[in-house]
């Protein structure tokens, strides 16, 4: 039987949180301060794809683990898909989620398509392959931050067929139509199919990725 003891790849508390609620129970999950690596791993990839491989090889090639990574970014249409990549960077390098989501509404101060996505790319390195898995969410920027769940862009994000932010939704909510969810069920089945979870297994995310 292959090992259900995985490598979570990321020193955000918000995402660490909601991945480990994604991931089925009965997979073991190992923080980076547990094997003694930084909370910021290497991401200097033009891609959300390269900068979870990025993390996801780092880790693995210091540990020797099966590593999951994610990254995620907030593309905005009126913004030619930004601020994608850089989406924790948007307004520096301190990762400051108020400053980013203050400069997102600044730039659409007066634009009236906020059509936007959030998308999710997780990466699965193990000594036998590389895998990558994407989820993904449409819908608009708010006009102004609402609600006090969620981390993150969280507070300007109307996912389509709502009307709440997902700030405003509790954590099961948000998990049947989120972007990261969907990237965690489309994980999970992989890993049903290929014996590291016993089939039936899955996460809380919706059932058709």
């Amino acid at each position: 039987m292959m090992t259900r003891r995985y490598l979570l790849c990321t020193g955000n508390p918000g995402k660490a949180a909601e991945l480990r609620t994604l991931l089925p129970a009965d997979i073991e999950l190992v923080t980076l301060a547990d094997v003694g690596l930084p909370a910021d791993l290497p991401e200097t990839g033009g891609t959300l794809e390269e900068n979870a491989l990025q993390k996801a090889r780092f880790a693995h090639g210091r540990t020797a683990l099966p590593c999951i990574a994610d990254d995620t970014g907030l593309e905005v249409d009126a913004l030619q898909s930004a601020p994608g990549v850089r989406s924790a960077r948007y307004a520096g390098p301190a990762k400051d989620a108020v400053a980013n989501m203050a400069k997102l509404l600044d730039e659409l101060q007066g634009v009236r398509d906020r059509s936007a996505r959030f998308r999710t790319v997780i990466a699965l390195v193990k000594d036998d392959g590389t895998h990558l898995f994407q989820g993904e969410v449409r819908g608009r920027i708010s006009e102004e931050p609402r609600g006090r769940g969620g981390f993150g862009y969280d507070p300007v994000f109307v996912p389509a067929g709502s009307p709440r932010t997902f700030a405003e939704m509790d954590a099961v909510e948000k998990n049947r139509v989120s972007h990261r969810a969907r990237a965690v069920d489309e994980l999970v089945k992989w890993l049903a199919i290929n014996g590291s979870v016993p089939a039936g297994s899955s996460s809380s995310g919706p059932s058709g990725g």
